[in-house]
Order: structure tokens, then C-alpha cells, then sequence
């Protein structure tokens, strides 16, 4: 399966990203905890075309803490400072410019010897849709600046914002790629809500989350569900249909006949994944960082 998603302003976005490059510092992308990998848009590297970068693995506070520090050890050997926070909350925000300013330490200390006052740096906050950066920014400027929203494509245009640390920024709208070759982006994207369900079937996507949680998080699914039995094999359809079926008897989603209403189900799986109701849960591990590349 092949996700085709392109939509016409982020195409535009692209464009006014590479314009505004010269005037930045620092490029920050922000990623999903959660999703780190499927989260990180391959065009970036070319948009940014060699800018002084850090990553911030954003909405940590939902993201399994021990998988979160493994990810800041591959990017890491990528490349790439990390830090990782939490917008909503704001933990560890300050992280973000003490971090950018270690990585432009040359050029401040440049231009303290040639005697400039350095003025405040100017970072270009760049994601996908729904990755948190307009919350983010205004976590950073400490007051509500830019427009949030709980749905992908809420911020349409650019606009520089001072923040309450020696630090401006840029928000931008989110990008997403030309298409997803691997439908396991997809689904995760639509699972963590960065891509509208309409692309994709609710209750194909809360199949996808239900193997995927089983799998990995099984007790917490088990306690929050109030389920009694474990698939004996998570890859199994009819084990996983079971579990959904389970949970939307639990939940009261009948119709007439007694028959489970899958959608219903669906729907409250996903809101109770993307709220953390389930607990802190990561989607996406790395290989060790030697083998240098990421995977299950």
C-alpha cells in the first residue's frame, strides 16, 4: 500500500522554508517521541541543506522513557544533538536553547572576538503536522503567540516569534512527504494523529494500533482495558478483531443484536493511545546504535 499525501500549501511550505534559510541559525526539527522515526519527514535533509540542526523529541512525556534515551543515543551517533521535551507540559523546554547555543558556540565565540555583541540567535522550527510546534513556541516565548490545534495543517503561514531565552523563531507549516512507501509510517503517523483519519480507516488504523500495543504493550492494555486474555499470537487477525471486540463490549459500543460497533471501538482506542491513558508508549526502537540504522 502506497499513501499518496501532498497537499498543495505544503508545497508551498517547502518553498518559503528554503527561502528563509539564509537567515537562520539553527534548524530545529521537532519529532514525535512516540514515532521518532516515522515522524521524520526524508525531505528535510535536503530542505535544510546543511544548517546547523538539533533535534527535539517532543511530547516525551507520553514516550516510553527508556526507548526515548536509545533514540538520543542513535541520533547521536547520526550526528545530531537531541534533546527531549515536552511542549504541553514544558518539561525540559530551557534544554532547547541552552542545546542550540553549545551547537553555535564557534560562530558566537567568532563574533565575540571581533568584538560583536551576538544577537539572539534565530532558529527555524520545522515538523511534520501535528508534532507539536506551535505549542512548542509558545512554551518558548511564554505566552500563546502561535495558533495550536489538536488536528494536522493548523498553522497556515510563517511568522517570526520572540521567545523569553536569547532565541527567535520561525514557525512553519508542517510537511509531510510525497508519499509513504512503508504503510507502517502511515498507520503510525495516523495512529499518534499527525495525519487526518480520513486517509485511512478508523478502524484500519485502531487494527494496526491494537496488533502493534498487544505486541509491545500488552499490560497496559490489559489494565486499562480490563481484559482477561492475551492473544496467543498478536499477528493473528482474528486474535487481534477479538481484542477490539473485547474492548467494545467493556465499553458499552453495542448495536442492536448485541454486535460490537468496530468504529465506536476504534475511535476510543485511538483517543485513548493519543491521550496517554495507556501509559508511556513508543512505537519506534533503534538497532543498537553501531549498526547505525533504525528498525523494530
Amino acid at each position: 500500500m502506497t499513501i499518496q499525501w501532498f497537499p498543495g500549501h505544503m508545497t508551498r511550505a517547502k518553498r518559503q522554508i528554503q527561502a528563509k534559510l539564509k537567515l537562520i541559525d539553527i534548524a530545529i526539527e521537532l519529532l514525535d517521541a512516540r514515532v521518532p522515526l516515522s515522524s521524520r519527514n526524508p525531505m528535510v535533509d535536503e530542505i535544510l541543506s546543511g544548517k546547523p540542526r538539533l533535534i527535539v523529541l517532543n511530547k516525551s512525556d507520553l514516550a516510553d522513557p527508556k526507548v526515548t534515551e536509545q533514540w538520543i543515543e542513535y541520533f547521536k551517533y547520526e550526528g545530531h544533538e537531541t534533546v527531549a521535551v515536552d511542549s504541553s507540559t514544558g518539561t525540559r523546554i530551557g534544554d532547547i536553547p541552552m542545546k542550540a547555543k553549545e551547537i553555535l558556540k564557534e560562530k558566537i565565540d567568532r563574533q565575540l572576538a571581533k568584538g560583536m555583541n551576538p544577537r539572539a540567535m534565530r532558529g527555524l522550527i520545522v515538523g511534520i503536522p501535528n508534532v507539536g510546534k506551535s505549542t512548542l513556541i509558545n512554551r518558548l516565548a511564554g505566552r500563546n503567540i502561535a495558533i495550536t490545534g489538536d488536528k494536522p495543517g493548523v498553522t497556515k503561514g510563517q511568522q517570526w516569534i520572540k521567545t523569553t531565552y536569547e532565541m527567535d523563531l520561525l514557525d512553519t507549516p508542517g510537511i509531510l512527504w510525497p508519499k509513504f512507501e512503508d504503510e507502517l509510517v502511515g498507520y503510525r503517523l495516523a495512529m499518534t494523529g499527525a495525519i487526518r483519519e480520513q486517509i485511512l480507516n478508523v478502524e484500519d488504523i485502531a487494527f494496526f494500533a491494537v496488533r502493534e500495543l498487544v505486541e509491545r504493550y500488552w499490560p497496559a492494555m490489559q489494565e486499562r482495558f480490563k481484559l482477561d486474555k492475551a492473544p496467543s499470537d498478536p499477528t493473528d487477525s482474528d486474535e487481534v478483531v477479538r481484542v477490539m471486540e473485547d474492548i467494545g463490549r467493556r465499553r458499552g459500543c453495542l448495536v442492536s443484536g448485541g454486535q460490537v460497533d468496530l468504529e465506536k471501538t476504534s475511535g476510543i482506542i485511538l483517543r485513548e493511545l493519543r491521550s496517554g491513558n495507556l501509559g508511556r508508549i513508543t512505537l519506534e526502537a533503534p538497532f543498537p546504535a553501531a549498526a547505525g540504522r533504525p528498525g523494530e
